[in-house]
């Protein structure tokens, strides 16, 4: 049972790419109702390499939700049409705290170009909670609606502010 968006974003593809490996983003479009510390040495990094990243999550910046590992891998793959997709995965999931009900998790976002030099961003989250399971996605759809509209909301802006990335 996916919890899916697919959306038009007003930034190069480039700029999108480079967006969904920022931990900066990653805590902008969880927050406020999700907070996110690093358990890493060192805190966040400016960009998540491939490989994996302790998190601990906190409901409105005070309830512990558990700690979460990101388990980061790219993937590029030739569409039909002749253009690339990109795609990060997220193979991670909770392993401590009340988020751990979730048993299984694998979340995808897909980057390929839109018209008008604009991108394609489709968003897959695929959980199993067991019997739990209906529930838990009642949740993420929730949470993912208003995780749409903070990425609509900062995409435009991703345009500047990951330029100089390769």
């Amino acid at each position: 049972m996916p919890v899916t968006l697919d959306l038009v974003l007003d930034c190069p593809p480039d700029a999108a790419w480079e967006a969904v490996h920022a931990p900066s983003v990653f805590r902008a479009v969880s927050g406020p109702w999700t907070t996110v510390e690093s358990l890493e040495p060192g805190g966040f990094p400016e960009r998540w390499p491939g490989g994996e990243h302790r998190v601990r999550l906190k409901l409105l910046g005070v309830v512990p939700m558990g700690v979460q590992v990101i388990r980061l891998s790219d993937e590029s793959r030739m569409l039909s049409d002749g253009s690339t997709e990109r795609i990060v995965h997220d193979a991670g999931g909770p392993v401590s705290g009340p988020m751990r009900v979730v048993r299984s998790w694998h979340h995808r976002m897909a980057i390929s170009v839109a018209p008008g030099g604009r991108t394609l961003f489709r968003d897959r989250l695929d959980v199993g909670a067991g019997f739990l399971t209906p529930v838990v996605m009642i949740g993420f759809w929730a949470f993912w609606q208003l995780r749409a509209r903070k990425i609509k909301r900062l995409a435009p802006g991703w345009r500047t502010q990951f330029a100089s990335r390769p």
